[in-house]
């Protein structure tokens, strides 16, 4: 997920700081007055006009709140149930004027900063241990919000509040200002998410700082959660559970399986530029409530069970897969996710996505360019013109025709959006393309021919390994098309089916689906463009932070030769399944099947296409002794693309 370094940062920023840049942004918007419209005496009413609601109520004059909330759980076994902490910005007509409003909730275990926490050493042994040595650490975050007096991140307050929403900020637990105990995904922090829609329902009970019992006496019931990276997971996992009153999510760059996060077809594989993290030191990162010393026996656990050597499936993984049960969600989601995160990898997305056509419930995706980021500075009014018309309808039962537009947009690779009515592309149809003996990918397979390579993905980056893929390099294997003579849009979820065997102490072995032409391309990066401010929503006077405007940004562009555009892996003692182990026999030749990430990507006409084949994969499979030797049969294996239809684009 984000880390404090990165634009949406796990250390706080994981949901924080990226929303509270990102979130900054603002439209060239009529400033909200700070009245409400009356429709009777004393009572203050929405106002909805253009299907829309209006911004008649006033961010600075808003009314801080701050609530525990009685969890279902006792995830830190002290006897008594876990608390959440609430932290809530409501306009002030909730109160005596008797308005009711629907909730934007944002929870997240950033709030309150991280801990300095090492990963786990990756280069390993002949017999599959850990070579000592200084593992990279993780920087503590900035503390997060902790009372009315310090401006709310993000834009959720200037934007949505102003339009008669309230707006939440839950410390998950183990974090801040809650009990109980981080666990990366568990059941328990589903379960204590989900206690602030229960309290704004009138479900659970909560207490305000002097420990008097409080009630949402000026909620609708109706809640909504958003959120980026494990702010945006909280989201799904919630909605699983069926709560009632969660009618809303929007999950950015958010797990949906924290298996596809961690691991990969049998094997230990780490987030993008996080080599060694893994649940555990994830949970005590964001370990940040008062007693420091309670949670360490939970976190000891995590560090056994999420079992750092098969890789393999089990329970544990089972508890922290939401897929299984889309099917209990109420809400309508609106999935987001940058086609170049390799944090938050694009499964996670797909398989969302997926399972909710499959189980029929309400949707809406956006795909991007850019990576583990918030698309709000890159299509700023449209991006507040969708989430504003989504949370109208399910929260305040609008009919503004937001489920009759276009389900999905996808940015293409020139900056422009595209709609379309699903993902991938209706008509989307799969092209199989032969390797062949003499380094070509083709429709027709060509003689039986075995080529081997060394590992080396060691010391050796893939970055390094796929260059120049005409010239001989004994640690890879390389196949490209000819140039393509039309562009070829590649829409959805790639796969790899090959004869091989394995001689060494490796069992790790990785595809990369490579674009070869020289041109300029996104990167997971934005710039912000400081030429470019806009305003979104209402400053607070006094708080610097809380102006309601800032800037746009766009793309960070690279121009080379080359572009990995997806990638997978596979462990090849789990062929057979991700569950369990197989023994794999030096020197014998098995059939290895496995899926690349989904993505959406034009191959240019002109370009090459091309599959390179390595063992480790650098940056992110565990790292065995150089040396293992792979070898495949050329004639027997065969990459399978799903292409689009378009008036410019062909199949290969």
């Amino acid at each position: 997920m984000v880390r404090s370094a990165r634009t949406t940062g796990r250390r706080r920023s994981r949901g924080a700081s990226t929303l509270a840049v990102a979130g900054a942004l603002v439209l060239g918007l009529a400033a909200p007055a700070a009245h409400a419209v009356q429709e009777a005496p004393g009572r203050a009413e929405l106002k909805i006009s253009g299907q829309e609601t209006q911004p008649v109520f006033s961010r600075a004059d808003a009314v801080y709140q701050e609530v525990d909330v009685r969890t279902e759980v006792d995830s830190d076994g002290d006897g008594r149930r876990d608390t959440v902490r609430m932290r809530i910005l409501r306009p002030k007509e909730t109160g005596a004027a008797g308005l009711k409003v629907a909730t934007i909730i944002e929870a997240s275990p950033y709030w309150a900063g991280g801990n300095d926490v090492p990963n786990h050493e990756v280069d390993l042994d002949e017999d599959g241990l850990p070579v000592a040595g200084a593992a990279a650490r993780r920087t503590a975050g900035k503390p997060g919000p902790t009372g009315p007096a310090v401006a709310y991140s993000g834009y959720y307050d200037n934007y949505f509040l102003p339009r008669g929403y309230a707006v939440a900020q839950v410390d998950s637990l183990g974090t801040g200002g809650s009990t109980g105990c981080p666990t990366s995904g568990g059941r328990n922090e589903t379960l204590g998410a989900k206690a602030a829609v229960d309290w704004l329902g009138g479900r659970a009970k909560g207490w305000d700082p002097d420990g008097r019992e409080v009630r949402a006496d000026w909620s609708t019931g109706n809640a909504a959660m958003m959120g980026i990276s494990y702010n945006g997971t909280l989201p799904t996992a919630v909605a699983t559970t069926g709560v009632k009153g969660l009618k809303a999510i929007v999950p950015i760059s958010g797990i949906s399986s924290w298996y596809d996060y961690y691991r990969a077809n049998g094997g230990v594989v780490a987030p993008g530029t996080y080599q060694g993290e893994d649940t555990d030191v994830l949970a005590r990162y964001v370990y940040s409530r008062a007693d420091q010393e309670i949670c360490k026996p939970v976190l000891d656990a995590l560090e056994r069970d999420q079992d750092r050597v098969s890789g393999d499936w089990s329970p544990y993984w089972d508890e922290r897969d939401y897929i299984k049960d889309v099917g209990r969600i109420r809400a309508g989601v609106f999935v987001v996710h940058g086609l170049n995160d390799w944090n938050v990898k694009t499964k996670n997305a797909g398989a969302l996505w997926d399972a909710l056509k499959r189980n029929h419930v309400p949707r809406k995706l956006w795909l991007h360019q850019a990576g583990h980021a918030n698309p709000m500075p890159l299509r700023t009014e449209e991006w507040l013109r969708q989430v504003h018309h989504w949370f109208d309808h399910w929260l305040y039962g609008i009919r503004n025709g937001v489920l009759d537009e276009p389900r999905v947009d996808v940015e293409q690779a020139d900056f422009g959006w595209r709609q379309q009515a699903d993902w991938p592309e209706p008509g989307t149809r799969d092209t199989t393309l032969r390797l062949r003996a003499d380094g070509t990918l083709g429709r027709s397979a060509g003689p039986s021919v075995v080529r081997s390579l060394t590992d080396a993905g060691r010391t050796v980056p893939a970055e390094q390994l796929v260059t120049s893929p005409d010239a001989a390099n004994t640690n890879r294997l390389a196949y490209t098309t000819d140039a393509l003579d039309r562009d070829v849009r590649l829409n959805g979820v790639p796969a790899i089916d090959i004869r091989a065997s394995l001689s060494g102490t490796s069992p790790y072995v990785t595809a990369l689906l490579v674009d070869y032409g020289r041109d300029t391309r996104a990167t997971a990066g934005t710039v912000t463009d400081t030429s470019r401010q806009v305003c979104y929503g209402e400053g607070v006077p006094g708080l610097p932070a809380e102006t309601g405007c800032a800037y746009r940004a766009k793309h960070a562009t690279e121009t080379a030769d080359y572009k990995i555009v997806t990638r997978g892996w596979l462990d090849a003692r789990n062929r057979k399944s991700a569950a369990r182990q197989s023994e794999v026999v030096e020197g014998r030749e098995y059939r290895l099947r496995w899926d690349l990430q989904p993505e959406d990507y034009v191959f240019k006409a002109g370009h090459r296409l091309g599959v390179v084949l390595i063992s480790t994969d650098h940056d992110y499979t565990l790292r065995y002794p150089a040396g293992t030797t792979m070898t495949v049969r050329a004639g027997a294996g065969s990459l399978t693309l799903p292409v689009a239809p378009s008036r410019s684009e062909g199949r290969p």
